[in-house]
């Protein structure tokens, strides 16, 4: 049995304990084993991060941009530094493999030293003024206090995005940590902490699951609070939506998917099975962008199904504490019972189970579910699980209908030889992201990332993400004597 790892939040520079003294525990999914125990904050300890976050504002927000990019450059080597610690962590709060956790930690650092590269990319621009003299110009500034909430699923690379970029803008933060993996997040603030951010930079915060609706409001309501980026699904996107709406504060959201992966008549076998076997199975299908749904060309379908059947039931399932696999615990066993529901439904209504099945504990294996039609649930709602339906269309019409057939539109793929064939059909995709012969989970730090339709709004990375966290002004320099009217 493992030593839980108990916690403290960072406010203004301090380690603090909730100012109750109240804490709350994380098991492990998989046998309930204690995985950490974090600090349950009040709301007055959310506004003390906040008025932390306000007060360390001016200093940080005119900090020069080489000195915030070294700052971040080190915070990228505190974190991979800390591999170790974040994949015993995942593995113990989330269930999550080595393989994965080890992959997020990667991608974080990799999304700190990107966003420590933007600091000399907050430019604005000249515009011509129609007044004699007048040097008008549109210039990026730093907003305030950001609040980031980042999930539990890619816990390193999503609780990294929600400060990384805004920090390097010039912008303070909050960040609120997961009630499922309170240690993994707190690992993200002793990275920041230890690379020498000035005290009240990063605030992070951890509250009891019960409290999340109390906290999150308090966060959302103060004046301090400029910006709200969440990631998470799309039930608690609406309220978070709702919330910002109330005080008119922008939002960048990025929630729910149900990727769909488009497989021509005339794409490489071998290459579509393993990005659909990725795209589908990696974290145990715990992805945003998970593929979610497998739409394939009748005329390649028996070959296709073939070969990623035998792929999936090839990969490594098993307790990511005791050794290397690729599908660890899932998160809890409500995710277990949505998918086993799933299961029963598609089977009841005519669909074929080519490999996996229902599961009775949290490791659950890979399923595929053949022949999947719009009347079985799995056709529509999204398992976020090992569970996977595969679609068989006529052609690349039916395929395009099938992929725009639900509410979301995060990310999305098309397997084909014919790159402009491919493109034709991507153009015609609902989707924020699509990739052509890769898979649907994809991710880099400079890239503009977000989705359409329920699955969010605003971008995450790069210069997108620079105008999401900074307020453009008009600024103007009257450089000759003006004529006025009177």
């Amino acid at each position: 049995m493992q030593t839980p790892q108990t916690l403290t939040m960072l406010i203004g520079g301090q380690r603090v304990a909730a100012s109750s003294g109240a804490t709350f525990e994380r098991r492990n999914p998989l046998d309930g084993e204690v995985a950490s125990r974090a600090p349950a904050a009040t709301v007055d300890d959310a506004r003390a991060a906040v008025r932390a976050a306000w007060a360390a504002f001016p200093a940080w927000s005119s900090t020069g941009p080489t000195e915030r990019r070294a700052l971040l450059m080190k915070a990228a080597d505190q974190l991979e530094a800390k591999i170790e610690q974040f994949q015993a962590a995942m593995a113990a709060e989330t269930g999550a493999s080595g393989l994965w956790a080890g992959f997020n930690v990667h991608l974080a650092a990799q999304g700190l030293r990107e966003a420590a590269s933007m600091t000399t990319q907050i430019a604005g621009e000249v515009i011509p003024s129609d007044v004699p003299g007048s040097l008008a110009m549109g210039l990026r500034q730093a907003a305030g206090v950001v609040l980031g909430i980042a999930p539990w699923n890619a816990p390193v690379i999503l609780g990294v995005r929600a400060l990384a970029l805004p920090l390097a803008c010039g912008n303070t933060v909050v960040f609120k940590g997961s009630e499922l993996c309170p240690a993994t997040h707190g690992l993200i603030a002793d990275a920041l902490e230890e690379a020498g951010l000035p005290p009240g930079v990063v605030n992070f915060v951890t509250n009891a699951p019960q409290d999340a609706g109390a906290i999150v409001d308090a966060l959302i309501a103060e004046p301090a609070v400029r910006r709200v980026n969440f990631t998470g699904s799309t039930r608690v996107g609406r309220i978070i939506a709702t919330r910002c709406a109330e005080h008119i504060k922008p939002a960048v959201l990025e929630l729910g998917g149900k990727a769909p992966c488009l497989v021509l008549d005339d794409a490489d076998l071998e290459a579509a099975v393993n990005g659909v076997a990725f795209g589908a199975f990696a974290n145990s299908g715990q992805i945003c962008m998970s593929t979610e749904r497998i739409v394939v060309a009748e005329a390649i379908a028996d070959a296709f199904t073939e070969k990623l059947a035998a792929k999936a039931r090839a990969l490594p399932l098993g307790d990511p504490r005791k050794g290397p696999v690729v599908l660890g615990s899932v998160i809890d066993m409500a995710t277990v019972e949505r998918c086993n529901a799933l299961i029963d439904d598609a089977l009841t209504k005519g669909a074929k189970l080519l490999c996996g099945g229902r599961a009775e504990t949290t490791l659950m294996p890979a399923t595929l579910l053949d022949h999947v039609t719009p009347d079985m649930k799995i056709y529509s709602e999204e398992s976020f699980g090992p569970v996977k339906g595969i679609v068989r269309v006529k052609d690349d019409e039916a395929a395009i209908a099938c992929a725009n057939d639900n509410v979301y539109g995060l990310s999305s793929a098309v397997f084909s030889r014919d790159i402009a064939r491919a493109m034709q059909v991507a153009a015609r995709i609902e989707s924020g992201i699509c990739h052509i012969n890769g898979p649907t989970v994809h991710d880099e730090a400079q890239m503009p990332f977000g989705g359409v339709k329920a699955s969010g709004w605003g971008r995450f990375g790069g210069k997108a993400g620079i105008q999401e966290f900074t307020d453009l002004r008009w600024v103007t320099v009257q450089t000759t004597p003006r004529h006025y009217p009177f």
